[in-house]
Order: structure tokens, then sequence, then C-alpha cells
């Protein structure tokens, strides 16, 4: 089966490091793409790349601000990525409280 374009949903565009870190940043607030690029050590083109399919995907937004173009996060659009890593929050919780029977086992020898 032939890999989804990286524009296609959300799982694809996050698998790109340099897309999460961008993400990452967006969290804090909006950025100028200048400032992005930088901060990334990555070039204007790359960056804006980068931002065109976060766009794309429901990531994240964008708002002219004077001469500035301003981008945003949408987390919205990360809702299936964390329906989908939600499901093994079952498996991490049991695999603590196994932890912890086993440190209160350690204590009480």
């Amino acid at each position: 089966m032939a890999r989804a374009a990286t524009t296609s949903d959300a799982f694809n565009a996050i698998a790109e490091p340099q897309r999460r870190d961008i993400l990452a940043l967006l969290r804090g607030g909006e950025w100028p793409v200048t400032d992005l690029a930088q901060e990334l050590g990555l070039s204007l083109p790359g960056t804006s790349k980068h931002l065109r399919v976060l766009r794309e995907v429901g990531l994240a937004r964008v708002r002219g601000a004077g001469q500035q173009r301003l981008y945003g996060l949408d987390a919205r659009g990360l809702r299936p990525v964390h329906e989908w890593a939600g499901g093994f929050e079952q498996f991490w919780n049991e695999s603590f409280d196994r932890l912890d029977v086993y440190v209160r086992e350690l204590r009480n020898r």
C-alpha cells in the first residue's frame, strides 16, 4: 500500500520532526515565519513549506497583522492523534500500577 501524501492527515504531517518542532513553538503563541525559521535553523522556503502542510491538514492557522503573517496552532486538528494515542492510556496506567505494587513490595522487605 502506498504511503499517503504528507498533506493528507495529521498523522503524516507530524511524522516530520521539523513540523513537530514548529508545532511545539506555536503552542506558546503566534510566530512570524521569519522568526520560526531563525529559531529552528531552517531556510525560509523550507519553513514556509512546512507551515503550508500544517495549514492544509488543519494544525496551523495564519492571520495577517499589518505587513506580517502570523502563524498559530490549531490544536483541533490533533484530535485524531489524541484519540488514537489515548487508546494506549490503559496500557500505561496498568504498567504504572504494576510498578507501584512492585516498589511497595520492595519497601516492605
